[in-house]
């Protein structure tokens, strides 16, 4: 386990043991490294630094408000990078980049991945979805998995906005509360 990995992690369940000063430290840490991270990945692409500070704090959110979602006995750091990886890919499909602006030599890295965990974690969120009533499920699909707005997704489920915000939140708190029960489905 690298120093870094050590360092990180020890952070992390300090702040999940409600240390603040440790939180905040791991977060001016991990902002750091996620900083390089997407200056890296969307310089290669001719992206702005902007979008790269815009992701940094999206990254950011995502730690904090899903840290209870992170299992102590894995490593810390691929959990990070998961969550790094999906922002930019999220991004990218947003703002309408695609494959082609891509270098040739960074396909392979986008294309041939291995990701045995992003796999186990998506049937997993399947389950999970699978298990909530359907106007929870399509709300979340559409608005969290798709990146539809709030207004897109109530026009494809014949509900209100406000309806899909409510069935988000409480498809996300049941789901939430499914994880840390420590249930599958």
């Amino acid at each position: 386990m690298s120093s870094r990995e050590v360092e990180l992690r020890a952070l992390m369940m300090a702040s999940l043991d409600g240390e603040a000063k440790a939180h905040r430290v791991l977060l001016e840490r991990l902002s750091r490294h996620l900083r390089a991270y997407y200056k890296n990945k969307l310089e290669r692409i001719g992206r702005s630094a902007e979008e790269a500070e815009e992701l940094v704090q999206d990254a950011l959110m995502a730690i904090h408000t899903r840290r209870d979602s992170y299992d102590p006995e894995q490593l810390f750091t691929p959990w990070v990078h998961a969550i790094a990886r999906y922002k930019l890919i999220d991004h990218l499909r947003k703002t309408k980049s695609s494959m082609t602006d891509v270098p040739l030599e960074e396909a392979s890295e986008v294309m041939a991945q291995d990701d045995h965990t992003a796999t186990e974690s998506a049937l997993d969120l399947n389950r999970m979805l699978a298990a909530l009533p359907d106007k929870m499920r399509r709300a979340i699909q559409y608005v969290k998995l798709d990146g539809l707005s709030v207004g897109e997704a109530a026009t494809r489920c014949g509900m209100s906005e406000s309806a899909i915000k409510v069935s988000v939140h409480r498809g996300l708190k049941t789901m939430a509360a499914a994880i840390s029960r420590g249930q599958r489905t």
